[in-house]
């Protein structure tokens, strides 16, 4: 398991479920959207067996938070590239 922290948010990286590296909000400033994948209660009852485990929620940053994570899931140290450009 491991952590990030962006600005004032620690993220457990187990819980992100996609990355939209390349995008614009409304205000045409760049953003980077992380999906991440909260556990719901029912998550934890072994009891129950539910198709709704997770509750997704996308959450977007612009400016200097933005570019760092850009950054971090660009580079070869922590992300591997499962279909690599070919020229």
């Amino acid at each position: 398991m491991a952590f990030i922290k962006i600005d004032n948010i620690v993220v457990n990286t187990n819980y992100i479920a996609a990355i939209r590296l390349e995008g614009r909000n409304r205000s045409e400033e760049e953003s980077v959207s992380l999906l991440i994948a909260i556990p719901s209660t029912s998550l934890f009852q072994e009891d129950r067996i539910s198709s709704n485990l997770y509750h997704y929620e996308w959450i977007e940053f612009t400016g200097d938070s933005a570019k760092a994570l850009r950054d971090y899931f660009t580079s070869f140290n922590n992300v591997i590239d499962l279909l690599p450009l070919y020229h």
